[in-house]
């Protein structure tokens, strides 16, 4: 019965904590959230009055696609109107008045893991970006036999791997919010 309680007062405070940090991440008044692109993305790119460029393009796990007449673009980190501006610079040599559209038709590469003491671990397609604790919700929640002041992140870095602390406890009573950090794609949560 002590477990029982223990848990529904973790879940009830990861709610309000999640419904806080969301309401937080909302926007400014006339701000838009940036998404960027990411690997395994599937992106529909149309030239107008030119069927044959108009094509479904995939994101490789390089960062790249292919596309006729350019050749290789480099996608990764950058939005669509990004790579809308960098297509038309390209085709502009051959096309005098070219007008393309990039949109995003799947969002497949923007994936965070939690594996451990949750409820449902596994990967997790996040748009625009989840910090820990939306993280831990779309998880499930932990589990009984959690840590949940020894829960960390791992971040690769430019080739190194870094061990972000997160202490759950603390979060829940309002401190260190510094540590419920915006994971990144490729970011795994551990619930020891």
């Amino acid at each position: 019965m002590r477990n029982q309680a223990r848990v529904l007062t973790r879940a009830i405070g990861c709610l309000w904590i999640c419904l806080s940090t969301a309401a937080a991440a909302q926007p400014e008044a006339g701000g838009a959230v940036r998404y960027e692109v990411q690997p395994s993305d599937v992106l529909q790119v149309s030239v107008w009055k030119e069927p044959d460029l108009t094509q479904q393009v995939v994101v490789r796990p390089d960062g790249a696609f292919s596309f006729p007449i350019v050749g290789e673009v480099n996608a990764v980190g950058k939005t669509v109107e990004e790579l809308r501006l960098e297509l038309v610079q390209a085709l502009r040599r051959i096309i005098p008045d070219v007008v393309v559209t990039v949109s995003v038709l799947e969002i497949k590469g923007n994936k965070v893991y939690v594996i451990g003491q949750v409820n449902q671990p596994g990967e997790f397609i996040v748009n625009p970006r989840v910090d820990v604790i939306q993280a831990l919700s779309l998880a499930g929640g932990t589990t009984a036999f959690a840590s949940p002041s020894e829960i960390f992140v791992l971040r690769r870095d430019n080739g190194q791997q870094r061990r972000l602390p997160f202490n759950f406890e603390a979060v829940l009573r309002g401190r260190d919010l510094e540590q419920n950090v915006l994971l990144r794609t490729g970011d795994v949560v551990v619930v020891p």
